[in-house]
């Protein structure tokens, strides 16, 4: 099936390799994994105090604007500690904590000592690092977004990076429903906004997440389905769609040539729940005229899925509760 987990890492089992035909990365170490939500923390910390400056955890007395009446001092230098481990600092000594949060060593100490009382920090006696328990503050502010608050800033990355319009939709009934967009200005371009609709079949979204129905459910949707020549390459028939899907669980993304509408490509990659279910598929759309099929697949569909994943993780963190079925 193509409901099918991504990789994860398991501290006791090492890497568990995804389902055949779907590409993943090998994930990131776990200490990595915890830096960069610290890196998250980090920027909220930041912008609530601003007497911290780039570079140091605490700004140094009389280099920044007193905090206001309100500020707690003692919350601020433990956020602080936290934020002082990142991927170059993993793992520290008292000594450089107190340097890196502009503490003296006796008040480290003291804030080192409750983190590790609370479980957010782990220590051998010499040195100290964070553990996973320090996920749940990220966890906490995941937990609280939207599907589109999620995704966005990572489609909004993917486009920087690719220089083409980027979309994530769900499926609703035989249509996709498009829940983000981030587009680029071009002379020929299809006007799309969030909540535009368009049959399944013949996108390349609709395709990859009626892969994630199972194989009654997507023969239910094909006995239901007139299928329209929207242009002369459309999909035609039941049988000619369900050799379509069968590519796309093989493959783990989909490309659509210029079915939707004549000189445009579109190619599309799954983002999973936490139970591996795909709930939302999100795409780029580019002209024929700029990326030849072969481009496509070497330039485009690397960066796509990674995005697909990243969201996917973010999701299964924040544990969202999406459909996973087509409504009928």
């Amino acid at each position: 099936m193509f409901n099918r987990r991504l990789c994860v890492r398991d501290a006791n089992e090492g890497d568990l390799p995804a389902r055949a035909g779907v590409a993943c990365r090998r994930p990131r170490p776990y200490g990595e994994r915890i830096a960069a939500h610290c890196s998250a923390l980090q920027r909220i910390v930041h912008n609530a105090n601003p007497t911290m400056e780039s570079g140091s955890a605490m700004g140094r007395s009389g280099s920044a604007p007193a905090p206001s009446p309100e500020f707690v001092q003692s919350l601020g230098r433990g956020l602080a500690v936290i934020r002082s481990f990142d991927a170059q600092h993993r793992r520290m000594t008292l000594t450089e904590v107190a340097k890196l949060t502009d503490l003296t060593r006796a008040t480290a100490r003291r804030f080192l000592l409750t983190l590790v009382e609370l479980e957010y920090v782990a220590t051998d006696g010499s040195v100290f690092w964070l553990t996973p328990q320090v996920l749940q503050l990220g966890y906490s502010y995941l937990s609280s977004l939207s599907l589109n608050e999620i995704a966005t800033p990572h489609i909004e990355a993917l486009v920087r990076n690719v220089g083409e319009s980027s979309s994530m939709a769900i499926l609703d009934g035989d249509d996709i429903v498009y829940v983000a967009r981030v587009p680029v200005s071009r002379i020929m371009t299809v006007f799309i906004t969030v909540g535009t609709r368009f049959p399944a079949y013949a996108t390349s979204m609709g395709r990859v997440l009626l892969a994630g129905l199972n194989d009654p459910e997507l023969k239910e949707y094909s006995k239901r389905l007139t299928f329209a020549p929207l242009t002369a390459r459309t999909v035609s028939s039941g049988a000619a769609l369900k050799r379509q899907i069968d590519v796309v669980r093989r493959d783990g993304y989909c490309i659509v040539d210029q079915e939707l509408e004549v000189g445009l490509r579109s190619l599309a990659a799954p983002v999973h729940d936490q139970g591996g279910n795909v709930v939302a598929a999100i795409n780029i759309s580019t002209q024929a005229a700029r990326y030849s099929a072969a481009q496509v697949r070497r330039e485009l569909v690397p960066p796509l899925i990674q995005t697909a994943q990243a969201i996917s993780s973010d999701v299964a963190m924040a544990q969202l509760r999406l459909p996973t079925r087509a409504s009928t």
